[in-house]
């Protein structure tokens, strides 16, 4: 593959949220492979930016139909894999702070006790993460500086940042999330997740590294295991 695999993830999702955490249950190598990037709607300021670049956002309004659907989905599947859930209320929602906020912790090494923590926040306890002080008040409670993230976020160089992952997402043609990329393949949604594990598995096999065993090793190698088939018997 020319390029890493690659999941694209928002907290304002939640089958971002519980792609995840399949994915740290049921395959955490792979997750551990993935190229993580946050991907959100604009606010005004990082969609002009991203429209000088000559990209935007492939993203559609959702009807109130598909709404009310997917609060039915996300209680079902949430059940499923026994986590507790409290929807959140976004009446003008602001997705800077929290996923610019991601980027800041990103550099300074902790993003996944971050992103644990405005999780817990929105979908544990159903709180606003578009209000800066509510995302720093999750992250230090977690044990992280969350003041000096959220300062750090309203960085030019973290718009920046933040500008350039979504030009990635308007490039890979991403139009919702979860996403994930893998070599020319596409799966998007929780539902396509085992789809993606078996071809990320089948990828990996093949480029495993093949290790040749001399003959004069194969020869002597029941001579060091006399046991009884199975071997600890």
């Amino acid at each position: 593959m020319s390029k890493a695999p690659r999941l694209y993830f928002s907290f304002r999702s939640p089958f971002s949220w519980l792609l995840v955490e399949r994915l740290r249950r049921e395959a955490p190598e792979s997750l551990r492979a993935l190229e993580l990037i946050p991907y959100w709607e604009p606010d005004a300021s990082t969609a002009a930016a991203l429209a000088e670049r000559g990209a935007s956002i492939r993203y559609g309004a959702m009807s109130k139909a598909k709404h009310l659907y997917i609060l039915q989905d996300t209680k079902r599947l949430s059940t499923a894999l026994g986590l507790k859930m409290s929807w959140p209320v976004d009446v003008d929602p602001w997705w800077e702070p929290s996923h610019l906020g991601w980027l800041a912790a990103r550099r300074d090494g902790c993003h996944h006790a971050y992103y644990d923590a405005v999780i817990d926040a929105r979908w544990g306890r159903g709180e606003d993460i578009s209000q800066a002080e509510v995302v720093a008040e999750a992250t230090t409670a977690a044990g992280l500086d969350g003041n000096a993230l959220m300062r750090a976020a309203k960085s030019g160089e973290l718009r920046a940042e933040g500008v350039g992952c979504l030009q990635r997402a308007y490039e890979d043609d991403i139009f919702g999330v979860p996403y994930l990329i893998l070599g020319w393949q596409r799966f998007w949604g929780v539902d396509r997740l085992d789809a993606f594990l078996d071809a990320f598995h089948a990828e990996t096999r093949v480029r495993a590294p093949r290790v040749t065993v001399p003959p004069a090793v194969l020869e002597s190698a029941w001579a060091y295991d006399n046991d009884t088939a199975g071997g600890c018997g």
